[in-house]
């Protein structure tokens, strides 16, 4: 327990210290917003082509991962929409409980599975990564668009939002390199693993700096049923998956992790460009993420 918490202690840290930061509105304005897309449209896509174009992925157990990842993700999405006539949530707060429910905290991931397992750790969550981040983002839009949230307008938004998402094009792009065999040439290897090395450290503390305490007053049955399945039901799923399947224990680990993660603080700002429940989406993101510091620890020394 000692080992794993001496691992994921400094992230918790990095978040606490974000979160600090954005209660005392340090440095001001609007740093925070413009630092957050530095790291979403550059930094991470950068450290995400790094990564896969000079990995060797035939260490990690693609289709195994790809089974126990997805294969949890989609049962949940499932089991979702058939309780919604049973939760009495209207569409725009279905949404956001679905959200909360499914996405990831990318930062936290990488962050973690480098923290614990070092470089294969860091490549088996980039695999997890391109594995996940498609196929999350189209269950969400189909989700707004089966709940009746978006326009015309909205629908095509999201559509062309999809197309041009920069964690997709940087997944498609790092595996193009690494299955063509071209990798990275020259000094663009050691420019991108430097850019890399930003994004997690910033991300860490912008995850942080987005949480809003205040958005806990607000209690809704949503909150918990979301909550409840993204921090304990997906991490136990995942783990009877992995059991069964008989990953190696560095791939079990990254799965739970990923499993097990808060969800993303971009989910907000879906939730208000796509007609979600923004104040739930606010909630979900900062109790999962306050919560997470205690579950994500335990649920790794589980398997430990």
């Amino acid at each position: 327990m000692q080992g794993i918490a001496a691992a994921l202690g400094p992230l918790f840290l990095l978040i606490l210290l974000g979160a600090v930061l954005g209660m005392s509105r340090i440095p001001g304005g609007d740093f925070w917003v413009r630092m957050e897309r530095l790291i979403y449209f550059l930094l991470f896509p950068a450290m995400l082509i790094a990564t896969l174009a000079q990995s060797n992925m035939s260490e990690v157990p693609v289709a195994r991962v790809a089974i126990v990842l997805l294969g949890a993700m989609l049962i949940f999405s499932a089991l979702l929409w058939w309780l919604k006539p049973h939760i009495g949530l209207d569409a725009a707060s279905f949404t956001s409980v679905f959200q909360g429910a499914v996405r990831f905290n990318t930062y936290v991931g990488v962050a973690g599975a480098a923290a614990l397992h070092g470089s294969l750790g860091a490549t088996t969550a980039a695999v997890a990564l391109a594995l996940m981040i498609p196929v999350v983002n189209v269950l969400c839009v189909i989700t707004f668009i089966a709940a009746g949230t978006l326009g015309r307008s909205g629908l095509w938004r999201s559509i062309t939002a999809l197309a041009q998402n920069p964690l997709i094009l940087a997944c498609l792009i790092g595996i193009g390199l690494n299955l063509s065999g071209i990798g990275l040439p020259s000094w663009s290897a050691g420019t991108l693993e430097l850019l890399g090395r930003a994004a997690l450290p910033l991300g860490l503390v912008a995850v942080g700096v987005a949480l809003r305490p205040q958005a806990l007053l607000r209690r809704d049955l949503g909150l918990w049923v979301s909550s409840l399945i993204k921090l304990a039901l997906m991490p136990a799923l995942v783990i009877a998956l992995a059991w069964l399947l008989r990953l190696d224990p560095v791939s079990r680990d990254v799965a739970l992790l990923f499993a097990a993660l808060p969800t993303a603080t971009s989910a907000y700002i879906l939730a208000r460009q796509l007609g979600g429940d923004a104040e739930l989406m606010a909630g979900l993101i900062t109790a999962q993420t306050l919560v997470a510091m205690a579950t994500l620890p335990l649920w790794m020394r589980l398997v430990a």
